[in-house]
């Protein structure tokens, strides 16, 4: 069974930095791309960071968000600097089978659980 757990969300103030772990289990994604969504209450997800073939990002964190990953540990990385208020949401990390990016949510097979950012003005 495949597992997805995020950790390192937490309380901010703008302008300030958190970064997200995400480590997989029961499948190794070295081949695939791995990503991080985000959800606004009442809101559809909206794409963050992709690192698969290529790395991708949304325009409204590009400079300020970095993804990487650790193969050998089977984890990507969101770093966040800069943080702002409209940064606040529930972020998940996502993998798929395929090295291929998405900013389509369907197109990715696993999901975490999420993990909650916060950023005070």
């Amino acid at each position: 069974q495949v597992q997805l757990v995020e950790s390192g969300g937490g309380l901010v103030q703008a302008g300030g930095s958190l970064r997200l772990s995400c480590t997989a289990s029961g499948r190794t994604f070295s081949g695939d791309a791995m990503g991080w969504f985000r959800q606004a209450p009442g809101k559809d997800f909206e794409f963050v960071a992709a690192s698969g073939w290529i790395t991708s990002y949304a325009e409204s964190v590009k400079g300020r968000f970095t993804i990487s990953r650790d193969n050998a540990k089977n984890t990507v990385y969101l770093q966040m600097n800069n943080l702002e208020p409209e940064d606040t949401d529930v972020y998940y990390c996502a993998a798929r089978t395929s090295g291929l990016r998405s900013y389509n949510r369907l197109d990715w097979t696993y999901w975490g659980q999420g993990t909650q950012v916060t950023v005070s003005s």
